[in-house]
Order: structure tokens, then C-alpha cells, then sequence
């Protein structure tokens, strides 16, 4: 999975971090591998992240709390599991809606602080945001207000394409 590859080096690149990442395949999927200075290598985006962010001394962005650091956890899992490999449309909308009513009350996905898991699931909801229709984008309004807010954190966004979210209109003036 070449876009996993990417992200971890987009997130080295955030973290200050330099490395090169290779790819072991399962089946049709790539999955990315880090071999690490003094241990084995290690395997799968999450598993190399949270890898990546403690070493960077970053481990707020796996959560304060317990609970937090579960939630962190449980996103970066869904991350792997519900987003990576699918583009069946139903699948998409499905999961945006489900992901729209959590984010309903949250200003990030552990509530409101900015994790790891925020910065995993913007790079994998990108492809299917940039797509959506301004239509599509109101309909999910709680999705595209944190992901307009995640691609405008500092040092996020990266080389992806901003997704615009508001549509200009032209009004007219009747008096």
C-alpha cells in the first residue's frame, strides 16, 4: 500500500524524523515495514506510527489519559480495518455517516485534544473528502468541519490538495 509508505513518511517528515520505509506484501496489499536501529522490524501503519511518535518524544499525540490513549487506539484500528482497501461507495457512506454522528459533539476524535489519530485518519478520508460534492461535504457536516480543521493544522496537509468546503455564491442585490 503505497499511500501507507507515504503517510509514514509525511509523518516522519512532521515529527522531525528521518527514515525510508519498505513494503512487505500480504496477499494484494503492501503493507509498510520499518526496520528499527537496535530491534526487529517492525509492521503495519499504526503499529509504525505510534513507533515513530514515541521516538520523536511526541507521546501526547497518543493520548494523556488511559481512555484517551484507548480512543487513540481504537481510531487508529479503525483507521486499518474500515478505511484502508475500501472504495465501494455504500462502504464510504456508510462510514461517514457513522463518523459524522461521532464527531458530533468533538472537536477531535478523542474529544478535544489533537492525536495520532486524527493525523491517520485525515490522510486516509482524504481521498474519499476531496471527492465529495459541496452537497455531499453539507450532508456530513461534522466530518468536513474536523477535516477542515485537521488540514489546516500546522504542518498537516503536506503536499495533499486543500479540500474546499464552502461554496462560493453569487448574490445579487435587490433593492
Amino acid at each position: 500500500m503505497a499511500a501507507a509508505a507515504e503517510e509514514l513518511t509525511l509523518l516522519e517528515k512532521l515529527l522531525g524524523l528521518r527514515r525510508g520505509n519498505k513494503y512487505s506484501a500480504q496477499g494484494e496489499r503492501q503493507i509498510p515495514v520499518l526496520q528499527t536501529n537496535n530491534g526487529p522490524s517492525l509492521t503495519g501503519l499504526a503499529t509504525i506510527a505510534a513507533h515513530l511518535v514515541k521516538q520523536a518524544n511526541k507521546e501526547h499525540l497518543l493520548g494523556s489519559t488511559a481512555e484517551e490513549k484507548a480512543v487513540v487506539q481504537q481510531w487508529l484500528e479503525y483507521r486499518v480495518t474500515r478505511i484502508d482497501g475500501h472504495s465501494n461507495k455504500d462502504e464510504i457512506r456508510n462510514m461517514l455517516k457513522d463518523l459524522n454522528s461521532y464527531l458530533e459533539d468533538k472537536v477531535y476524535l478523542t474529544g478535544n485534544n489533537f492525536t495520532l489519530a486524527d493525523i491517520l485518519l485525515y490522510y486516509g478520508l482524504h481521498r474519499f473528502i476531496v471527492d465529495l460534492t459541496f452537497q455531499e461535504k453539507e450532508k456530513y457536516l461534522n466530518v468536513s468541519r474536523w477535516f477542515s480543521h485537521i488540514q489546516h493544522y500546522p504542518g498537516i496537509r503536506q503536499h495533499l490538495s486543500s479540500v474546499v468546503f464552502i461554496k462560493n455564491r453569487l448574490y445579487t442585490n435587490t433593492h
